[in-house]
């Protein structure tokens, strides 16, 4: 045996390695959302590609900018800030000017993430975060929307022409139904968030990533199927249930909230039936938000109401450890009051 055999590597944990990093799993939702670019540009022209390319570059910016001034460790390489910039411009209109969408940004990066310690540590989906806020800051430019076909300037889109999205007011609280047919609800031939109107294409992604493990299939299956249940028994206005469940979970952001929001590590369940009743719980939140709040959509604002939950839904659905039994448990309490009424004399 050589010497160079002889010598032993001495580190801390942990001692197994794996080629999957945040690096790889990025790239991959990066991959996951390009179909869903690419119907954005199809149906709103290049603006959607320009505004995405703002909005990833200024997130990479604020990023780097962040933790130069703070002397931190650069972490631009992880495409996290790349995978906020894409999700945060496809949760908005394409009409939307592109320094509010920079404003955005700044919020989701330096408030919403570095400010929490970044990348593991923040409690909200930054990209969700960042929409939540500019919608209370420009509400009607977050809600002027560009109808499809009618491509906007690509400095500006004042002169776009807009309509209304499938999910108005009208279709949730008094079950009319939106001129679009359910095949343009498919493809994305409606008005909305230049990212989210092709759930056909969204569900190509999620497929990929779900096929990647990237993400599990737990929250995204009690996501959408709670949303399904709950329209299919309660439907507005009258309407043929079967109708209106597929009118629900086309329209909306519900695939882009389902299978790229709400399986954000960071913000969700480390458990299988902490997944479970987390996508319960965005699914009952997002109906109710729908049917009797003052918004037609309620995907963000469940997911990021679910979000701040997380912490107590890891506690109650800890799963057991090996071995633990419960006499021992009983041990363990008894030992643990022991030990308080110990130090207390």
């Amino acid at each position: 045996m050589s010497e160079q055999n002889k010598l032993l590597g001495v580190a801390s944990s942990p001692h197994v390695s794996s080629p999957i990093g945040t690096r790889s799993l990025m790239l991959d939702v990066l991959i996951a959302l390009v179909p869903a670019l690419c119907a954005a540009v199809f149906f709103f022209g290049p603006r959607a590609l320009i505004a995405t390319a703002i909005s990833v570059a200024a997130c990479e910016i604020f990023e780097f900018g962040y933790r130069k001034l703070l002397h931190k460790t650069q972490t631009n390489g992880d495409l996290s800030a790349a995978v906020t910039g894409v999700l945060l411009a496809f949760v908005c209109p394409v009409t939307l000017p592109y320094w509010m969408l920079v404003i955005g940004d700044f919020f989701a990066i330096v408030v919403v993430k570095q400010l929490f310690g970044g990348l593991g540590k923040n409690f909200l989906n930054p990209a969700l975060a960042g929409r939540a806020f500019l919608m209370l800051s420009y509400p009607v430019a977050m809600t002027t929307w560009a109808v499809p076909g009618e491509w906007a300037g690509l400095v500006s889109a004042s002169d776009a022409v807009t309509g209304a999205t499938p999910l108005s007011v009208d279709f949730m609280h008094s079950g009319v139904l939106p001129t679009a047919s359910l095949q343009d609800m498919l493809v994305g031939n409606i008005g909305g968030c230049m990212g989210e109107v092709s759930a056909i294409l969204l569900l190509v992604g999620g497929i990929y990533l779900i096929a990647r493990g990237v993400i599990r299939i737990q929250v995204p299956v009690a996501f959408i199927g709670t949303v399904a249940v709950l329209t299919f028994l309660f439907p507005q206005g009258g309407n043929d249930r079967l109708t209106w469940m597929l009118y629900e979970l086309l329209g909306g952001g519900l695939f882009l909230g389902a299978f790229f929001m709400a399986t954000d590590y960071v913000t969700s369940p480390t458990s299988s039936l902490g997944e479970v009743v987390y996508g319960i719980g965005c699914g009952l939140l997002t109906v109710f938000i729908r049917y009797f709040g003052g918004y037609p959509e309620g995907v963000s604002y469940a997911i990021l109401i679910m979000n701040v939950c997380v912490w107590f839904i890891d506690q109650v659905c800890k799963p057991s450890r090996f071995g633990m039994t419960k006499e021992l448990k009983e041990k363990q309490k008894a030992a643990k009051k022991a030990a308080k009424e110990g130090s207390a004399s």
